[in-house]
């Protein structure tokens, strides 16, 4: 058993979603100082002791991306300088994700460069939800704990009580066949999948419905994220006009930029499930939004990490 003590601290990027993480733990925020000079750099000071303190900092990178991952990289580098005993990174969403690969000549893979940046920083562990890949956990150098919102999207869908003969799993391209197969293996019912053609980085056109029928049935949907939502309202329209009465979207994360939210007040989907990875502002607060809350799956990781018990626990 650890015998060092734990606390949890936060950054400015999802402070309402650490604060449930610490009631779940009986504990409250450790205190800091976030600031921002005049000319814009962000000033970091912690205000307790943290010596030979197991540390764990709660900053999804969300948008504003870049001003979210500095300040985390400082934050990191306070503890590390304050000689906390062991610092890990608590990532609810994993910021520039997505270019995990070189797919064309002359593109950077920032996922890596991401990861080199925590690493270097002075965090010694990372503890992530729904990674964009799996494999980016292999471009760390350090231990990363990988956690799912899976557990906790299919009990909200159990609760919809949707008759099993009505159900089908609808994967919104190719690349998300696996996880709609997870999804469906703990839920039930049929399975679909769009065959997504992407015409450039912003913009995506659906095709073809592969799989099972979805005449008179209720398609859910399920991603890893909703980041301008055409993916998604491509897929519920493309499930409507094959005969859906009701489509759901499910995803972890809800980036919810660009046109997102003009996309989804207008389309034929009757509920969007996403969770408190990131937070939603009233801005972005539709009346069919639903978010759902992975304080407890945080909080149950932080407290296996630190009690250097199995995560992957959590999962079976």
């Amino acid at each position: 058993m650890n015998s060092k003590k734990m606390k949890v601290f936060s950054g400015r990027a999802n402070i309402p979603l650490a604060e449930k993480i610490v009631r779940h733990l009986d504990d409250g925020l450790g205190k800091t100082t976030l600031d921002n000079f005049p000319d814009g750099e962000i000033s970091v000071r912690i205000e307790e002791d943290v010596r030979g303190r197991d540390v764990f900092i709660v900053q999804p990178t969300c948008p504003p991306v870049n001003e979210n991952l500095m300040e985390l990289l400082i934050m990191i580098d306070s503890f590390k300088r304050a000689s906390a005993a062991r610092i890990t990174a608590v990532l609810p969403y994993y910021g520039y994700a997505r270019q995990d690969r070189k797919d064309q000549g002359r593109v950077p893979i920032t996922a890596k460069l991401v990861a080199d940046l925590l690493t270097r920083s002075g965090a010694d562990r990372v503890l992530a939800l729904d990674l964009h890949a799996a494999q980016i956990q292999g471009f760390f150098d350090i231990p990363v704990d990988h956690l799912h919102a899976g557990p906790v999207i299919n009990e909200y869908v159990r609760s919809l009580e949707i008759p099993l003969q009505d159900f089908v799993v609808l994967s919104p391209d190719e690349g998300s066949i696996k996880r709609a197969l997870l999804h469906q293996k703990k839920l039930g019912g049929a399975i679909a999948i769009i065959d997504k053609r992407r015409s450039s980085a912003t913009k995506t056109e659906a095709a073809n419905l592969i799989g099972s029928s979805l005449d008179g049935k209720v398609a859910v949907i399920f991603d890893d994220m909703i980041s301008t939502a055409g993916s998604v309202v491509n897929a519920a329209t493309v499930a409507r006009k094959s005969g859906a009465r009701e489509v759901y979207a499910c995803a972890t994360h809800g980036v919810l930029c660009g046109l997102a939210i003009e996309r989804l007040r207008g389309a034929p989907i009757k509920q969007v499930v996403v969770t408190d990875s990131i937070p939603l502002p009233p801005s972005k607060q539709l009346p069919n939004i639903k978010v759902l809350s992975v304080c407890r799956l945080l909080a149950d990781a932080i407290k296996r990490i630190h009690f250097d018990e199995s995560v992957s626990k959590l999962f079976e």
